[in-house]
C-alpha cells in the first residue's frame, strides 16, 4: 500500500522544510510513502529546497498556472507514481502532519473514498470573528449543494482513494475544495471527514486578495460546479418561480376583472403573468437541454477516466499522449 503526500506550493522555499519535516515517515497499514511537490512557477527557490529535504518527486510550472490546476495535476502526478492513497496538504504547515494518519485511516479500512480534515475552526486565533461566520456559512451552503456532513468544506487537508482520484476532474480555476466536495458527491463517492489539528500562520494567503474577492469567487465556483452537475433541477426550480409569479398576476387578473366591473387598466397583470409564463416554459427547455449535455459529459468522464486507467496500465502518466 502506497501513500503519495502531495504539496502544492507557490514561493514557500521559507516554510516547505518545516512543512516536510512534519510529515510522518511511516503509517499503520502504509508499505510506503512518498513526497510530491507540484511548484507552480515559483520565483524562489522552491524547488530546490524541495529536493534538498529528500522530495522524491518534484513538478515544476514555467508560470503560475493556479492552485486548482496545481492539485489536479498533483493526482495525476501521484498516480502515475502508483499512489493507493492521496494526501493533499498545504506548504505553509497550516495542518499536524501527524494527522495524515487520521486522514487515511477510513479509507484503509474501505469506509470512505474521500476524507475530509476538519479545523477546529472556532479555536483559530488568528481566524477574525468575520471569517469564522463566512467559514460556517459558506460550508453550511457547500453541505446543500452537496448533499454531504462536511463542516469544513474549505480545508485543502483531504485523503483520496486511487479510485476516487481517477474520477475527480478539476474543472475550475480558482480553487479545488469546494469544486471537488460537490463534484464526489454527484459522483457517488463516499465521503467522510475527521477532526484534524492546526499549526500557529506562517504566512497570509495567497488564494485570494481580500474577503470580498473570495467570498465573489466561491460563490461563482459553486454555482458553476452545481449548475454542471444538476441542471435539471437549477433550471426547473427558476422555471418554478416564474410560473408561480404568472399563476399570481394571472389570478390578480381575473379576480379584478370579475370584482370591478365597468373599469379597466388591469391588462397588465394579464400582459406580465403571459410574459413570465413564456420565460418559465424558456428555462425549462433549457433545463431539459442542459440535462442531456450533462448525461453526454458523463458518457465522456467515463472514457476519460477508463483512458487514464489504460494509460498507468500502459507506464504512461494519465493525459499523456502514449
Amino acid at each position: 500500500m502506497k501513500l503519495v503526500i502531495q504539496i502544492p506550493c507557490l514561493n514557500e522555499e521559507a516554510s516547505l522544510p518545516v512543512t516536510l519535516a512534519d510529515l510522518p515517515k511511516q503509517l499503520p497499514g502504509i508499505d510506503c510513502i512518498e513526497v510530491l511537490v507540484i511548484d507552480d512557477g515559483s520565483t524562489d527557490r522552491t524547488s530546490e529546497v524541495a529536493r534538498a529535504n529528500g522530495v522524491q518527486r518534484v513538478r515544476r510550472f514555467p508560470a503560475r498556472r493556479g492552485l486548482a490546476h496545481a492539485f489536479d495535476t498533483g493526482l495525476r502526478e501521484a498516480l502515475a507514481m502508483g499512489a493507493d492513497v492521496i494526501v493533499n496538504t498545504d506548504a505553509d504547515n497550516q495542518y499536524v502532519g501527524a494527522d495524515i494518519a487520521r486522514l487515511v485511516e477510513p479509507i484503509l479500512a474501505r469506509r470512505a473514498d474521500m476524507v475530509v480534515g476538519s479545523r477546529p475552526i472556532d479555536a483559530i486565533a488568528h481566524f477574525s470573528p468575520l471569517k469564522k461566520l463566512l467559514q460556517r456559512l459558506g460550508s453550511g451552503v457547500v453541505r446543500a449543494l452537496s448533499n454531504t456532513d462536511v463542516p469544513d468544506a474549505t480545508s485543502g487537508f483531504r485523503a483520496y482513494s486511487r479510485e476516487t482520484a481517477l474520477r475527480l476532474t478539476v474543472l475550475t480555476s480558482f480553487t479545488y475544495t469546494l469544486e471537488t466536495l460537490i463534484q464526489a458527491s454527484q459522483k457517488n463517492i463516499t465521503i467522510s471527514h475527521v477532526p484534524i489539528r492546526v499549526n500557529g500562520k506562517l504566512r497570509e494567503s495567497r488564494l485570494f486578495s481580500g474577503m470580498g474577492s473570495y467570498i465573489t469567487r466561491s460563490l461563482g465556483t459553486m454555482a458553476r460546479v452545481y449548475l454542471l452537475y444538476r441542471p435539471l433541477r437549477f433550471f426547473l426550480a427558476l422555471a418554478g418561480l416564474f410560473m408561480a409569479a404568472s399563476v399570481v398576476l394571472f389570478l390578480r387578473f381575473l379576480v379584478l376583472f370579475f370584482t370591478t366591473s365597468g373599469q379597466t387598466g388591469h391588462v397588465q397583470s394579464l400582459v406580465v403573468a403571459g410574459v413570465l409564463a413564456v420565460m418559465g416554459t424558456l428555462f425549462v427547455s433549457l433545463g431539459v437541454l442542459a440535462d442531456l449535455s450533462a448525461m453526454n459529459r458523463r458518457l465522456l468522464e467515463e472514457i476519460v477516466v477508463n483512458t487514464r486507467k489504460q494509460q498507468l496500465e500502459s507506464g504512461h502518466k494519465p493525459g499523456e499522449a502514449p
